[in-house]
């Protein structure tokens, strides 16, 4: 909870002292202290300041007793400043047309905050490619996207359950499993690509792009995906017989022929 309390704008101190309020119908600046371990100068200044962001009450009185404000009212409260902020600055910050670019991400927080900022920004379209390992963590994001009206479509690498209205699934071939990295890549408006890896050893990275040439290759490895997913759900024994389970005799004719690792 101290990290969730810190995201709403409260230092370490504040959100503990939030905590204990918040466990007590109300407190002294002396017992806050004695709850949190730390001087009761500090907790002094960290109740004035939880006063000044509305999140904590005092009653005057000898000694003065603190009260936490209920955290659905302080989480009312945040969301309608930020949403007057965020009005503000839409409003007056026009965008610039966006130039084609390239922007990489290093270390999973970064990544996974600019994941989440293309997704909840999608206003037509999202497709995920994506592992089953790492379904689970997207599909929440997907879920909202879908609600909102967005048309979602996830392929996965094995077998997931989910409520998306479309899931598509890859079968497992044996080329893909060696390594640690398990490649993904997300599309949003058929315009906006983010390509990574999970698991992969060392800092993970991920490459952001609006690149138009990027977006269309993106855009034909999905049509190739869905496309050979429905040709082997409609001719899968034929393939098998001609070509082996996982495509190991064409896989075979192309190492030959290209030196395809």
């Amino acid at each position: 909870m101290i990290e969730r309390l810190k995201r709403l704008g409260l230092s370490e101190l504040e959100a503990r002292c939030y905590l204990a309020l918040h466990e007590e119908a109300s407190l002294s600046g002396y017992e806050v202290a004695r709850r949190v371990s730390v001087s009761r100068t500090n907790v002094y200044a960290a109740l004035r300041s939880l006063a000044d962001k509305g999140v904590c009450r005092a009653a005057e009185g000898d000694p003065v007793m603190y009260g936490a404000v209920p955290i659905g009212q302080v989480v009312r409260m945040l969301r309608s400043e930020f949403d007057e902020n965020a009005d503000v600055l839409v409003s007056e910050l026009k965008p610039q047309a966006p130039a084609a670019s390239f922007y990489n991400w290093t270390g999973e927080a970064n990544i996974r905050s600019s994941l989440r900022r293309m997704i909840v920004n999608a206003e037509r379209s999202i497709v995920v490619d994506v592992w089953s390992e790492d379904f689970a963590e997207l599909e929440p994001l997907l879920l909202d996207a879908e609600a909102r009206g967005v048309v979602v479509v996830a392929i996965t690498l094995g077998q997931v359950r989910s409520k998306l209205r479309h899931v598509r699934t890859h079968k497992r071939m044996e080329m893909w499993q060696s390594g640690d990295a398990r490649d993904y890549y997300v599309l949003c408006d058929w315009k906006e690509g983010f390509i990574g890896s999970f698991g992969a050893a060392g800092n993970p990275a991920a490459l952001e792009t609006n690149h138009p040439a990027v977006a269309h290759v993106l855009k034909q490895a999905f049509h190739h995906d869905v496309m050979m997913m429905d040709i082997e759900r409609d001719f899968g024994t034929e393939l098998d017989q001609a070509y082996g389970a996982d495509y190991e005799k064409l896989l075979e004719r192309y190492r030959q022929d290209y030196g395809l690792e």
